[in-house]
C-alpha cells in the first residue's frame, strides 16, 4: 500500500510541475518540456504560459499571421481585438502592421471574436528578420504591453500585463 501512495504521489509531482519549469530563451521549458507550434511559426509566451502567440511568414504573399493560442498551445484562443499593432525595425528603418482579425465561416469566427489575425506589406516578402513590438494584445482577462521579441528567433520576454 505504501508503494502504490508512493507512486501516486510521484506521479502527481510529475504531471503538476510540468509548465513551471525555467523557460529557455526560446520561450520554451527546460528538461524536454516544451510545446511546439502548431503552424511551425515563431511562438511568444504571454505571462507563465497563459497564452501563446504564433507568427507564421507567408514571403511570397508579404503576409504574416498571428494566432491566439490557449495554454500551452492546446487550441486557439479568440480575443475580442479586431486589430492588433506591431511596430518593427527593418534593416534599420521603422515599419509598422496593422493586424486585422480574420473571420472564418467553418469555424464562427469573425472581427471582434477572433483567433488570427494577418497583416500585409511588401517589406515581408524580401525581410527574413526583423526586431518587433507588439504594441498591446488582450488575452484571457489580461493586457500585454510592449510585448518585444525579434521574428523568426521569438523571446522569453511576456510582456507588461496588467
Amino acid at each position: 500500500m505504501k508503494t502504490l501512495l508512493a507512486l501516486s504521489c510521484a506521479a502527481v509531482l510529475a504531471f503538476g510541475l510540468g509548465c513551471d519549469q525555467p523557460k529557455s530563451s526560446s520561450g520554451h521549458g527546460h528538461g524536454g518540456h516544451h510545446h511546439e507550434p502548431p503552424h511551425g511559426g515563431t511562438a511568444i509566451d504571454l505571462g507563465n504560459e497563459e497564452a501563446h502567440l504564433e507568427f507564421v511568414l507567408d514571403a511570397a504573399a508579404g503576409k504574416l499571421t498571428c494566432y491566439v493560442l490557449k495554454p500551452h498551445m492546446s487550441g486557439f484562443q479568440r480575443i475580442t481585438q479586431e486589430t492588433l499593432e506591431l511596430a518593427a525595425t527593418v534593416a534599420g528603418k521603422p515599419e509598422t502592421l496593422t493586424f486585422k482579425a480574420v473571420a472564418n465561416a467553418a469555424t464562427g469566427e469573425k472581427a471582434g471574436d477572433s483567433s488570427q489575425f494577418e497583416a500585409q506589406a511588401d517589406w515581408l516578402k524580401t525581410t527574413k528578420s526583423f526586431d518587433a513590438e507588439l504594441k498591446k494584445i488582450g488575452v484571457r482577462g489580461k493586457d500585454y504591453t510592449a510585448l518585444k521579441f525579434n521574428f523568426p528567433k521569438g523571446s522569453a520576454d511576456a510582456g507588461v500585463h496588467k
